[in-house]
C-alpha cells in the first residue's frame, strides 16, 4: 500500500572523521505515523558521506513503501545546500553520492530537502548514534543489532 506524502528526518554521523559512521532515519505517513526507523552502521567514513547515505537510505525505503512525494529534514545545512545547488561540492568523493541523491529524487512526484535545527531531527540523530555504535562494535569483531 503506497502512501502520497511521506516525510523523513535524516542524520549521519561519525565518530571521529573519518571514523566509525552511522546512519538515522525515520520515516512517517502523511498522519505522523512512524513507517520506519533505521540505524545502520557505515564502517569508517566522514560525516558529511554518512550524511548522504542517511538521505539516499531514506529516498530507497520512501519509494520501496510506494510515496509519492518526500519531505525530508536534515540538520546538515551543507548537504541540504549542495542538493539545492546554493554550494558547490568542493570535495570529489561527495559527487557519486550527490548524483544518486538527485536520481532519487526525481522518482518522486515532489522531493523536497530542507535544513533543520539539531533539535528538531533528534530521533534521526539518535537513531544514527546507534549505528556509530554499531561500527565500532563491528570494528571489534563484536557485532550487534537492535
Amino acid at each position: 500500500m503506497g502512501h502520497k506524502i511521506c516525510t523523513a528526518y535524516v542524520d549521519g554521523a561519525a565518530k571521529g572523521n573519518p571514523g566509525p559512521a552511522g546512519l538515522g532515519v525515520v520515516l512517517l505517513d502523511d498522519n505522523g505515523n512512524t513507517l520506519r526507523e533505521i540505524a545502520e552502521p557505515l564502517g569508517c567514513t566522514t560525516n558529511n558521506v554518512a550524511e548522504y547515505h542517511a538521505l539516499i537510505r531514506a529516498l530507497e525505503e520512501a519509494r520501496a513503501l510506494g510515496c509519492e512525494c518526500i519531505r525530508i529534514f536534515t540538520d546538515s545545512e551543507l548537504m541540504a545546500r549542495q542538493v539545492e545547488g546554493t554550494y558547490r561540492i568542493r570535495t570529489a568523493h561527495l559527487w557519486p553520492l550527490y548524483q544518486k541523491v538527485q536520481a532519487l529524487m526525481g522518482q518522486f512526484k515532489e522531493a523536497t530537502l530542507t535544513s533543520v535545527p539539531r533539535e528538531q531531527n533528534k530521533r534521526a540523530d539518535k537513531l544514527s548514534n546507534i549505528g556509530v555504535s554499531q561500527a565500532e562494535s563491528n570494528a571489534s569483531g563484536n557485532a550487534q543489532t537492535v
